[in-house]
């Protein structure tokens, strides 16, 4: 990596941190909805391909465990659906690759989740999917990608 492309790494970063601040108002409200859901008696399911699948898993274990280790705290209830290799494996070959996330939503999800999907491009076929079992059967969702373009013009319709 030479110094420009360091530089531009850098100035990319401190520019998606700054447009948080724009959003401030949502991050709050979703932060509200989540504590709700959770006070309900719900949980938190997380999907992602790759290295969102990654994302995903790491999130849900600093919701299990902690999130920093000097405070100690009630385990949050948070499952990945992209850790279970055999039941992934065994709908992608009796179903379909793209199923593997709706169809643990179907088994699993209940009315007071949240479903938190980590996407770079928001255009996989799976996740896809599991979007629309999640307006199907009205679950909260949070959407995390890399640009809200992909959103407005692929997830909403």
């Amino acid at each position: 990596m030479n110094n420009l492309s360091l530089k531009k790494t850098i100035e990319s970063s401190i520019k998606a941190k700054k447009s948080l601040i724009s959003i401030e108002k949502k991050i709050l409200l979703a932060v509200k909805i989540i504590f709700e859901k959770l006070s309900q008696g719900g949980k938190i399911l997380l999907c992602g391909n790759g290295g969102s699948a990654a994302d995903a898993q790491h999130l849900a274990a600093e919701f299990l465990v902690r999130l920093n280790p000097k405070i100690n705290r009630m385990p949050i209830p948070a499952i990945s659906l992209a850790t279970d290799v055999s039941t992934i494996l065994a709908c992608g070959n009796d179903y379909s690759f793209n199923k593997v996330f709706s169809r643990n939503l179907e088994a699993l999800g209940t009315k007071n989740d949240i479903l938190i999907v980590i996407s770079t491009s928001g255009k996989s076929k799976n996740i896809l999917e599991v979007l629309k079992t999640a307006k199907k059967k009205k679950f909260i969702v949070l959407v995390f990608l890399e640009t809200m373009e992909v959103m407005q013009k692929k997830l909403l319709t």
